[in-house]
C-alpha cells in the first residue's frame, strides 16, 4: 500500500516503531529497498570490508573544519539522484556535462568526494563505486547535522555518461502540482515530497532563483503576496533586482533560524506556517491539505519529521540504480574509465 494512501499521523506513527534497533530499521528498510542493492555489500562480498568506516573517517574529520559539507552533499546526491538516477553521474567533468547545466549551478562538495575516492582507492582499488560514495558520505554529513542514521543499501555501480541536455531539475518557482509530479515520476510520493523539502533547513541558495518572488512574481511587477513583509524587506536588502549581464549573484541562507550553524532542525516548517519560506516551492506546501497537514505535524514533532526524512532519503537512494554488470566502477569520480 502506497503510503499516501494512509493516514499521514498514522504512516508517522508506524515510522516511529523501528527508530532505536538496528535490525528493526533494517527489517523496515527491507521492505524499501531494491532487491539488488544489498546491506553492507563491500563486507557481504569481501570485496572492501571497511568501505564504510573509511567514508565515515574522512566525513568526521571533514565535517570538524567545514560544517557546509552537509548540505552540499544533499544538493549533490539530489542532482544525481533525480536525473539519471543514482550513478554519480553529476561528479563527472565536460564541457557538457550535468555539472555544467544551469539548474546545477553553485553545486559544491565534488573534490571532497574526490578525496574519500582516493582513500579508497588506495586501499581497495577499483571496487568502492561512486555513486555509493556520494550516498555513504550525504548520510554521515547530514546525520552529523543532526538528522538520524539511516541504512544506504550498496552495490550501486557509476554511470558513464552525463550531459547537462538530461538535467530537468524543477525551478524553485514550480508549483505545488508540477513539483508533486515530479517527484511522483522518481517513484516516490507526497509524503516523500514534503520530507526531503526539509533539506532546506539548512544550507544557502542564491538570489537569482528567488529574485523573481522578490520583484516580478508571475510577471505581476510585484512581490510575491505570500511571503512574510519582514522576510521580503530582509532579502531584497540581500538580493537587488538582476539588472544588468555579470551582475553579482549572493547567497542567502535558506532558512534563516539556522544560519551559519547548518544544523539539521524542523524550523523550515515552522517558518513556512508562517508565510516565512525563502523558495516558492516551499511555501506552496501550504496550497495543499495534504502537505499543509505534514508541514504540521512536522512543525509540532521534530523526531516525526527526523524519522520521515530517514526513510524518505534511503528512497531517493534507491532511484535508477546501476548494479550487477551495468555500468562500471570509476577509477576517478570524474572520469569514465578508459576502455
Amino acid at each position: 500500500m502506497r503510503r499516501e494512501r494512509l493516514g499521514f499521523g498514522f504512516a508517522l506513527a508506524v515510522l516511529s516503531l523501528w527508530c532505536t534497533m538496528e535490525v528493526a530499521v533494517e527489517a523496515a528498510w527491507s521492505l524499501q529497498t531494491p532487491v539488488k542493492l544489498v546491506w553492507h555489500y563491500y563486507k557481504v562480498h569481501n570485496t572492501c570490508d571497511y568501505a564504510e568506516a573509511y567514508i565515515r573517517h574522512q566525513v568526521e574529520s571533514f565535517f570538524k573544519y567545514d560544517k557546509t559539507i552537509a548540505p552540499k552533499l544533499l544538493r549533490l546526491l539530489y542532482a544525481d539522484c533525480f536525473v539519471d538516477g543514482c550513478d554519480a553521474s553529476v561528479l563527472l567533468d565536460g564541457p557538457n556535462s550535468e555539472k555544467t547545466a544551469p539548474q546545477n549551478r553553485g553545486l559544491a562538495g565534488f573534490a571532497f568526494i574526490d578525496k574519500i575516492k582516493t582513500v579508497l582507492e588506495a586501499r581497495c582499488p577499483g571496487v568502492v563505486s561512486c555513486a555509493d560514495i556520494l550516498n555513504l558520505a550525504t548520510r554521515d554529513a547530514v546525520h552529523l547535522s543532526g538528522a538520524p542514521s539511516y541504512p544506504v543499501y550498496t552495490g550501486r555501480r557509476d554511470g558513464m555518461t552525463s550531459t547537462k541536455d538530461s538535467v530537468d531539475l524543477p525551478s524553485p518557482s514550480i508549483s505545488w502540482e508540477a513539483s508533486l509530479a515530479y517527484f511522483r515520476s522518481r517513484g516516490l510520493d507526497v509524503l516523500d515530497m514534503t520530507t526531503l523539502l526539509g533539506a532546506h533547513s539548512m544550507g544557502r541558495t542564491h538570489c537569482s532563483f528567488i529574485v523573481d518572488r522578490l520583484y516580478n512574481f508571475n510577471d505581476t511587477g510585484k512581490p510575491d503576496p505570500s511571503m512574510k513583509a519582514s522576510l521580503l524587506a530582509e532579502m531584497r536588502k540581500l538580493c537587488p533586482p538582476k539588472t544588468k549581464k555579470g551582475q553579482p549573484d549572493p547567497l542567502v541562507f535558506l532558512n534563516p533560524a539556522s544560519e551559519s550553524k547548518y544544523s539539521f532542525t524542523n524550523s523550515y516548517y515552522s517558518k513556512v506556517l508562517t508565510n516565512e519560506a525563502v523558495l516558492g516551492v516551499d511555501q506552496q506546501l501550504l496550497y495543499n491539505e495534504d502537505t499543509k497537514q505534514i508541514t504540521e505535524e512536522f512543525a509540532a514533532g521534530f523526531e516525526d519529521f527526523r524519522r520521515s526524512f530517514a526513510l524518505s532519503m534511503s528512497r531517493m537512494g534507491n532511484i535508477n540504480v546501476l548494479t550487477g554488470k551495468e555500468g562500471e566502477i570509476r577509477k576517478n569520480c570524474r572520469f569514465p574509465n578508459k576502455k
